[in-house]
Formats: structure tokens, C-alpha cells, sequence
């Protein structure tokens, strides 16, 4: 399974900016959580990425399934080089370990090559700093819960594209398009909200494609990582993720089914980078 541009245009910059560090750096502990997988490296940074369920039935229990038989083996010990060679090669939950130990080399690289496009902000909300004006018509891509929360609670005007409508509130329903209607959707937006996860099903390239120039663009979760440069060269304005501060600790929340709620605030903290230019804006 191709990783599509966008991951593998993050691998191509991972490699450049850690060179031959990446030869002794190796994963310490990886999880695979009901909600999330995340992973810690042996220089103690640590990176996250949404656990895809619907991936699991399909791909782990059937027998039939060449995923079934794809299993790359424990993480814990293998050098990031070996990982990140071998990422085009897996799918479902095991890209989500491979994507989160990504996220953790991100993590590294942004602290010794900090991107000079967008301004971090530690402790800021994706929704906030997406400047959404009340005439603004936005294009949720993903039922993310916190998104649709607060535009139901500003009375925002909004549609939801997403696979499967059972993942929304009866409230919610009448803003629901199928996801196959992007192509008519998304061209109408002022505002993009897309979740990260859209990097592990292959589709986040089309949809910032479909996303017209002059829409705020934000990509939002723990998938995303701190690596801004494939996504800013797509029009994405703001990028949403969530930095480990405390490694052990999030990842025991992971292996016991723990959620946002559990560990933002605690053993992580929201983050987002912001394009300068929307920046600039805002001041």
C-alpha cells in the first residue's frame, strides 16, 4: 500500500534533517490503543496517530485479507531506518504504529529544524485558531466530536462529510453528506476542517485538492505531526496536533482505552502551527 505524497514527502524531509542519526535511533515502546497508537523512540520523544478500527475487522480477522498476514513484527528495538523503509509496505493498525513512530521523528526534527512558515503555539485549540467568522461556510471532513461540538454551540452553518453517518448525532444528521460528494461540497467552503485521519485512508490528498485557494484549511489531530512543509504546499493554513510531554505515562492511557480527555492536559498538550501569513492576519 503506497503512502500516498504526503507521508512520503515527510519521510523524504525525516531523512534529511536526521541523516544518519536515524541508524541509532530505535522504538522503546510501542501501543496500539482502543482510540489511539502511539510510540516512544530511545532519544525519549514520543509520537501519536488516531488507531483506524474500521481497518480492524476488514483487515486483521479475515484470513482472506493480505493484511491478515502483513503483521511486520514487534516494533521495540528496530531502528526508525527499518521503519520508515519498510512504511509503503503495511496498512490499517500496523500504519498507524509506523505513522505515530513518524510523528515522534517529527517531533525531533522540528526541534532541530523548526520551520520558519509557521508560528507553534502551545495550549491552543485547532477551532480557535481557524478564525471562523459567523457568515463562514465550513466543510467538516471527519465526525470529529470537538469540531461539531462547538459549531453547534455558535450556531455555525456547516456540513459534515463523512463515510459512515452512524458516527453522527440525530442533531447533526440534516449537515451530513456522503463522503462521494466531496467533489460539489468542498469547492463552496470558506473554512476546511479535516481530520488527520484522512492521511491514513488515502484520501487527504484528494481532498486538499478539492479544497478551493482562498478557504482556511485546517487539518486537526494526533495523526498530524510537526512536520508542516507537504501540507503547507497543499493550501493547509493551520495544523492542529498534540505534543507528549510526559511519554510513559500517555502511552499507559493508550493501553487502557484512554481518550483525549484523559491525557491532554496531563501527559500531552494541544499544539498548532500557524501559516505566518494567517497569523499575520489575525494580529
Amino acid at each position: 500500500m503506497d503512502s500516498g505524497p504526503i507521508l512520503s514527502e515527510t519521510v523524504a524531509l525525516i531523512r534529511k534533517i536526521l541523516e544518519s542519526d536515524l541508524e541509532r535511533i530505535t522504538v522503546e515502546r510501542a501501543v496500539i490503543g482502543l482510540f489511539f497508537t502511539g510510540a516512544k523512540l530511545s532519544t525519549g520523544h514520543a509520537g501519536a496517530c488516531a488507531t483506524p478500527l474500521r481497518s480492524i475487522r476488514e483487515e486483521i480477522c479475515s484470513s482472506a485479507s493480505p493484511a491478515a498476514t502483513a503483521y511486520p513484527g514487534k516494533l521495540r528495538g528496530r531502528t526508525v531506518k527499518q521503519l520508515l523503509g519498510e512504511i509503503d509496505s503495511v496498512s490499517g493498525i500496523h500504519r498507524a504504529a509506523y505513522v505515530a513512530v513518524t510523528n515522534a521523528l517529527a517531533e525531533l526534527c522540528w526541534e532541530r529544524r523548526p520551520s520558519p512558515e509557521v508560528e507553534l503555539r502551545t495550549g491552543v485549540d485547532a477551532y480557535d485558531a481557524a478564525q471562523i467568522q459567523p457568515g463562514d461556510n465550513v466543510v467538516v471532513v471527519g465526525a470529529f466530536v470537538p469540531f461539531l461540538k462547538a459549531l453547534k454551540q455558535k450556531d455555525q452553518r456547516f456540513t459534515v462529510l463523512e463515510l459512515n453517518p452512524a458516527t453522527l448525532k440525530p442533531d447533526e444528521l440534516p449537515h451530513f453528506r456522503p463522503a462521494h460528494e466531496a467533489a460539489s461540497v468542498l469547492p463552496t467552503a470558506d473554512v476546511v476542517l479535516i481530520t488527520g485521519t484522512t492521511l491514513l485512508n488515502g484520501t487527504l490528498e484528494g481532498l486538499l485538492a478539492l479544497s478551493p485557494p482562498q478557504a482556511r484549511v485546517v487539518m486537526v489531530g494526533p495523526t498530524v505531526g510537526l512536520l508542516p512543509d507537504p501540507l503547507l504546499s497543499r493550501g493547509v493554513d493551520v495544523i492542529g496536533g498534540t505534543r507528549i510531554v510526559v511519554p510513559d505515562e500517555f502511552l499507559d492511557i493508550l493501553a487502557e482505552g484512554g481518550t483525549g480527555q484523559h491525557f491532554l492536559g496531563h501527559s500531552a498538550e494541544k499544539v498548532v502551527l500557524v501559516r505566518r501569513t494567517t497569523a499575520s492576519r489575525a494580529a
